[in-house]
């Protein structure tokens, strides 16, 4: 590791993993680095996704490792939470592919599948062989989807036909097979379907002019009497409570990642503070810049520190919703300070794409919106403080 590399590990929490999750972790920044960082400017500036990562991204244990039938070795929440860190140092697009496939997608299945859907699908899905989007947020509904969702599943014959629309739909431009939460006709309660996109009524279309993360393949798609056999629904899915056990696995994720945009800002404003000279001397040796930096850093190291424990709690089976809503509306919110006061240690310079640091910027305000708003995770924290909920 290189002297950076230490400082943004300022309290050296890296060493809490074990030896093979410290190898795992050190495979995944050498990759990163030599394969992700020299193209991640470019496909981010065309809003392409850069599609030949995927089965590299799966040969090194970053797809379904969290999951018995396609995980590479043992592993902890804690190595998962440090891999979405290194990858989103680099590119948070890319991470956003793999939280929307290994958590999103593979959760759903691990979750509510069958155990011969999880052995169908989860091996193919970590290989990258078989690629899922989440369909989940809908044009009319993103943090009251609980009780929201206008997507219906109408339940005919052996089947299902499902109509609707969901939108911000991540990978869903090119995906094989999305997860579909739609709410039961007959219950009332949601459910959940692997829907092939080769499916006729289904249709999916790239949402243009995004200016964060813009990587990533966000959709809207447009359900019409889409035909699903009874195999293809999730069973172990009967109510929106078991699309939130699946929600708050990934959340904490998400934390993760906003330490990783974070460190990726960071590091870029490092390296120019000690190149950049003003008056003589690097900009590095002026108090205000320093300062500056100091700040950075101790978000960055706060934020780890909840994001470890809140993995530990994952790992020992004592998670919560408000353990994880915590960690992610502490950590985004640390990430907008952090990324704007590392744009700023560049001035001018900093808008610029090939300086690294305005694309950690603007990234971070889809990773702040996305997996609950700020308001709605203080809000599920709010609840178990006082115990009363406030909103419905």
């Amino acid at each position: 590791m290189t002297s950076d590399r230490l400082s943004s590990d300022f309290y050296a929490f890296q060493d809490s993993l074990s030896p093979r999750e410290v190898e795992a972790t050190l495979a995944v920044r050498e990759f990163f680095e030599a394969e992700v960082r020299p193209i991640a400017n470019d496909y981010w500036e065309r809003a392409e996704f850069p599609r030949h990562l995927i089965a590299p991204l799966g040969g090194l244990g970053l797809l379904g490792s969290a999951w018995d039938e396609s995980r590479q070795f043992e592993n902890s929440a804690r190595w998962r939470g440090w891999a979405c860190l290194e990858m989103s140092r680099v590119d948070a697009s890319v991470s956003s592919f793999v939280g929307v496939q290994s958590g999103l997608v593979m959760g759903s299945v691990a979750c509510g599948g069958s155990p011969a859907q999880r052995k169908e699908w989860l091996p193919v899905m970590a290989t990258g062989e078989v690629v899922g989007a989440f369909g989940l947020t809908e044009p009319l509904s993103g943090s009251d989807s609980a009780r929201g969702l206008r997507t219906v599943a109408e339940r005919q014959g052996a089947g299902w036909v499902l109509n609707g629309a969901k939108r911000w739909i991540g990978n869903a431009t090119f995906a094989d097979v999305v997860v579909i939460v739609a709410r039961d006709a007959g219950d009332g309660q949601a459910k959940a379907f692997l829907v092939p996109t080769s499916a006729p009524g289904y249709t999916a279309t790239k949402i243009e002019g995004k200016q964060s993360l813009r990587s990533v393949q966000n959709a809207d798609i447009v359900l019409r009497d889409v035909v699903v056999p009874d195999e293809l629904r999730l069973p172990l899915v009967e109510s929106f409570r078991d699309v939130a056990t699946v929600l708050r696995l990934t959340r904490a994720e998400v934390a993760w990642q906003a330490v990783g945009n974070s460190i990726g800002a960071y590091e870029a404003a490092v390296a120019y503070a000690r190149e950049r000279e003003q008056f003589g001397r690097p900009i590095g040796s002026h108090q205000l810049v320093q300062d500056l930096l100091s700040r950075c850093l101790g978000n960055i190291t706060a934020s780890i520190a909840l994001c470890l424990q809140v993995s530990l709690l994952l790992d020992e089976g004592r998670q919560l919703d408000e353990h994880s809503a915590l960690a992610k509306a502490f950590a985004t919110a640390r990430m907008r300070e952090t990324v704007a006061w590392s744009r700023e240690v560049l001035g001018g310079n900093g808008i610029l794409l090939q300086n690294d640091v305005i694309r950690h910027f603007a990234d971070a305000e889809a990773i702040y919106s996305y997996e609950g708003t700020r308001e709605m995770n203080s809000l599920i924290v709010g609840r178990a403080i006082t115990g009363h909920a406030a909103f419905a």
